[in-house]
């Protein structure tokens, strides 16, 4: 699984997260990798119906009707967004929403992507059977420096706290990637995709840097 968070950066702002998402789709395509793209929010409806899945960055523990402002799995189910992350290190929730949102998520047949920033919590909410558990130390967030060169211990550490949940959840590396290499060595370290932003996002070639990616995942 490779999943591509967007963020609100300017540079996929407007119509160019239509070419960003066309090209994601080609290179899905080509080297037959599963590439999942998290645009902004308010750019969801712009490309649900690709050919590759469409994740929202953030879903609110909100019902259907009168929550203004909430992002609601029913109505972004009904818009054929396919999963969500939950609990980015930039929009944290409590324990309680996130183990609704999983059990929510499910309940839809949506794809559920907990992030985490440290063993502890892979294996804490590895136990509520997320389809991925995502690990991200936030200081290396979009620091240009890899957890899996600068802290592989921590993805051998995470991969064997979610195996030990003994369910179907798997484990992505995040944070800080921006080369092919960091992107194999995350997989032999016990990743079984990864959740990259910045190292994309911010590219001058999009087409260059998400090949390179996907290349490395197979």
């Amino acid at each position: 699984m490779f999943v591509i968070n967007c963020k609100n950066y300017e540079e996929i702002s407007g119509e160019k997260i239509i070419k960003f998402v066309k090209t994601a789709e080609k290179i899905s395509k080509k080297f037959k990798v599963k590439i999942a793209v998290c645009p902004p929010q308010h750019l969801i409806g712009v490309v649900t119906n690709s050919s590759i899945p469409i994740f929202a960055q953030h879903v609110d523990d909100s019902k259907v009707g009168s929550t203004t402002g909430f992002m609601v799995p029913e109505l972004l189910k009904k818009s054929k967004v396919n999963g969500s992350l939950i609990n980015h290190s930039e929009h944290r929730i409590s324990s309680i929403e996130i183990k609704k949102l999983v059990l929510k998520l499910r309940e839809l047949k949506m794809t559920s992507i907990v992030c985490v920033k440290d063993v502890a919590e892979a294996r804490k909410y590895a136990k509520l059977n997320p389809n991925y558990i995502a690990i991200e130390p936030p200081e290396l967030i979009g620091s240009g420096k890899a957890v899996s060169t600068e802290r592989p211990e921590l993805i051998t550490k995470a991969a064997s706290a979610v195996k030990s949940a003994k369910n179907n959840t798997k484990l992505l590396c995040g944070a800080g990637i921006v080369s092919g290499q960091d992107v194999s060595k995350a997989v032999e370290l016990g990743s079984k995709g990864i959740l990259v932003a910045s190292g994309i996002i911010k590219a001058k070639n999009w087409d260059k840097i998400i090949s390179e990616f996907a290349k490395a995942l197979v």
